[in-house]
């Protein structure tokens, strides 16, 4: 049985929810309607007498869809009516207006200022729940912050790094904050994606306001006692002290502690030196040129190393879209086998390229950096070994292995090393499509 830890659930909760989209109960046979493009807009005077499902860059509703409506995009806008259940992914999600079922919504800034009659389940980077906003069941949440000004009709389950409870709950709440501080907190950047939405900031830990009540008991679980206020939880308060996950390593004595780190360098070496050894050994001309796009071309290699990432998590999303897609196709003419084959082949086209992506930033970003950093050593002291097949992946992987060793100064170098390769792999990609699509042309001009 695997065991995670409690941010390994958290993460897990989140990742699944953010593929909600693919598996949505029963591939709907019935009648259905579907939209698409970079803007879409239901107006206010619009009526949607099926089910609504929707892939688009922007996404407004200010009509009413008397069914279900399931939408992944960018930023997602509710202003009307849902009558049925709401199933939204995207990077901003806002309801603002009436959900009559459920709502499981997901994304990196979350904002409900409307109605969900039913469930809220939610799980991203940021929840906020606005006073006068109202859920009419259960409110379920995974992800880092909450701030929950609004009305919960049944039970709260929260589970983060920042909960604030300002609003009305008619059931019980449970929250798990461990491993964080209390206090005030900026929420973490997120460097390679620049113009996230804002998202109001959350003391870390529980944060109880004075404007909060709870008709039945509270449950938390935080590094210290939160500071609640009297009169506000009606029913008991349950207070468990957050134990850390201990390392092995932490009831150790010092000289077994370097022991242990010593050892975890030791293998961070030999398994470098393997795959060095692989790739020197299958494909030694192409890892060379990786390092010679390096080091003629760094600047380059950086930027582009930026944008492979952003191009790896826009391949990510499409494929879901396309997956959610397919589904819908063939569920809805009754082809129920397809649908779930194709919902089969898309997660499996999904780990597959994620499983690839880590592989290359893992291993091969690291080896052509530490290729192209012997080189560079055996060629400033002039020796010929800097052309030799073995030797200056030998000696790169040795040096690359102790200065990423180095705190603060090694994560940096890793995080220098992963973007200048993976800027390399895109640069010598995309001079191979170039040389291919050249070559046609200069066979006619002959």
């Amino acid at each position: 049985m695997i065991k995670l830890s409690r941010r390994g659930w958290r993460m897990l909760v989140i990742m699944s929810l953010a593929l909600l989209a693919i598996s949505f109960p029963g591939f709907i046979a019935r009648a259905f309607e579907g939209r698409g493009g970079d803007v879409v807009i239901i107006e206010a005077d619009e009526v949607i007498d099926d089910d609504l499902y929707v892939a688009a860059g922007e996404f407004i509703l200010k009509g009413t869809v008397k069914g279900d409506l399931v939408v992944v995009g960018g930023t997602i806008e509710i202003n009307g009516t849902v009558e049925g259940d709401l199933i939204a992914v995207g990077q901003t999600v806002v309801v603002n207006g009436t959900v009559e079922d459920d709502a499981r919504i997901a994304g990196y800034a979350l904002t409900v200022g409307g109605e969900v009659m039913d469930d809220l389940i939610a799980a991203g980077f940021s929840l906020e729940h606005k006073s006068g906003a109202s859920v009419g069941d259960d409110l379920v949440f995974r992800g880092y912050q909450a701030l929950l000004a609004g009305d919960v009709a049944e039970n709260v389950d929260v589970a983060g790094g920042a909960v604030e409870l300002a609003g009305t709950v008619g059931g019980s709440v449970a929250v798990d904050v461990g491993g964080t501080e209390p206090g005030p907190e900026m929420p973490p950047g997120f460097p390679f994606f620049p113009g996230l939405p804002t998202v109001p900031l959350v003391p870390a830990g529980l944060t109880v306001d004075e404007g909060a009540r709870i008709a039945g008991d509270l449950q938390y679980t935080a590094n210290v006692e939160a500071d609640i206020p009297a009169g506000i939880v009606a029913g008991r308060t349950d207070f468990t002290q957050y134990v850390p996950e201990v390392e092995p390593a932490a009831a150790l004595t010092p000289t077994a502690r370097a022991g242990v780190w010593f050892a975890g360098q030791l293998r961070r070496l030999v398994t470098l030196l393997l795959v060095g050894a692989v790739m020197m050994w299958l494909v030694p001309d192409w890892t060379r040129k990786i390092a010679g796009i390096v080091q003629t071309k760094p600047l380059p290699s950086l930027g582009w190393g930026v944008v492979a990432i952003a191009a790896f998590m826009l391949a990510m999303l499409v494929l879901i879209i396309a997956t959610v897609l397919l589904a819908i196709v063939f569920g809805a003419m009754t082809l129920g086998a397809l649908a779930g084959q194709f919902a089969v082949l898309g997660g499996l086209a999904l780990g597959a390229t994620g499983f690839g992506f880590s592989l290359v930033c893992a291993y091969v970003t690291r080896i052509a950096i530490s290729l192209l950093l012997g080189q560079l050593i055996f060629r400033l002291f002039k020796s010929p070994a800097a052309e030799h097949r073995w030797w200056p992946m030998l000696l790169g992987v040795l040096i690359f292995v102790v200065i990423t060793a180095v705190p603060v100064l090694g994560w940096l170098a890793t995080l220098a090393a992963v973007l200048l390769g993976l800027g390399a792999v895109w640069l010598w990609g995309y001079d191979q499509l170039r040389s291919r699509k050249a070559a046609p042309v200069a066979a006619e001009a002959l």
